[in-house]
Order: C-alpha cells, then sequence, then structure tokens
C-alpha cells in the first residue's frame, strides 16, 4: 500500500515487476531483486536516488553508509503480520514453519529495536518516519499529511485516493 501510495504521490518507485500482483497482494508487490543481495552487491544503491525502494526492515542493515536515506518504516499490528504471512504460506501450499505465533512475534520485535537503534546510531546516513498502517487504513490524512512534510511535494489527493481499506483482510483479534 505505501509504496504505491508514494508513487501516486510522485515518487516513482524502483521496481522489477518480477512478482505480479496476486490473490495475496491483488495491487502489485512493488519488489526489486536486487534488494535482497544488497550485502553482497550495493551497486543497485546509487540508482535509486530519487525513487522509493521497498525493503524489509533487516535489509536496512545492508545499506552501505556512503549515501543518505529516508527511512517510511512502516508499523502494522505483528499478529496481523504473521497472520497474513501464514495465510499467503497456506495458499502456496508452504508449511507454516516450527515457530509458534508468539515465537515469530519475539523475534520480529528483537529484529525492530535492532534496525531502530541502528537508525539511531546512523542518524546521519538515515532520516526516519514511522507510519502506523492501520491508522493509515482508518484515517489516511494525517499520515499522508506527515509524509509529505517529510518528503516534500507529494500529491496527497493522488496518496489518499490509493487507500483502499477493502484490502485490509488479516486483521487483529486481540
Amino acid at each position: 500500500m505505501m509504496m504505491k501510495m508514494l508513487d501516486e504521490g510522485g515518487i516513482p518507485a524502483l521496481t522489477d515487476e518480477i512478482r505480479t500482483a496476486d490473490e495475496d497482494n491483488p495491487k502489485g508487490y512493488y519488489e526489486f531483486e536486487p534488494v535482497k543481495k544488497t550485502k553482497e552487491d550495493p551497486s543497485w544503491v546509487p540508482t535509486a536516488v530519487g525513487k522509493v525502494v521497498k525493503m524489509v526492515h533487516l535489509l536496512l542493515l545492508d545499506l552501505p553508509l556512503d549515501q543518505q536515506y529516508r527511512v517510511v518504516f512502516m508499523r502494522r499490528h505483528l499478529d496481523e503480520v504473521i497472520r497474513s504471512q501464514n495465510v499467503m504460506l497456506q495458499r502456496k501450499g508452504d508449511d507454516q514453519g516450527p515457530l509458534p505465533p508468539d515465537r515469530l512475534k519475539q523475534i520480529y520485535l528483537a529484529q525492530i529495536k535492532k534496525v531502530q537503534d541502528y537508525l539511531a546510531e546512523h542518524s546521519d546516513h538515515f532520516k526516519l518516519i514511522e507510519i502506523n498502517y492501520n491508522e493509515v487504513l482508518q484515517n489516511p490524512e494525517p499520515s499522508v499529511r506527515r509524509l509529505n512534510e517529510f518528503l516534500g511535494d507529494l500529491d496527497e489527493q493522488r496518496m489518499l485516493a490509493t487507500v483502499d481499506p477493502q484490502l485490509y483482510r488479516n486483521r487483529a483479534t486481540t
């Protein structure tokens, strides 16, 4: 959702379109495969200047520190993240894995803390804004306004038109 919002808002997305829209993500994935190998080969990073790139939180640790980055850190209820991942794995016929949801949640929380600490330690290279996924779906205007203040010169109306609460399916029950 955020990638589409930023792309529609005026920041082009760096994507390879390898992973196409499907039942789990009907609006597409906005992914760029070289991101996954940034630690071994960061040569793609200079080509991303002025663009928005989707990254899993842990991959932020692999970005070279010779650049300046603005990070939009999406937060979502972890129970929903885990449920969403499990639904996608089930649909693909994959095992849900050996770890119970509570253990996965502990691991995610530790990873997020590690990344946040790293970004704070390297604040001369990383500027950060946290956006809550659930709040965007309930009332997107404040988040869109904050994003525009952080990134600048975005088309807020186009960003707001992108938010689709119909896609909010794996809700937390707790």
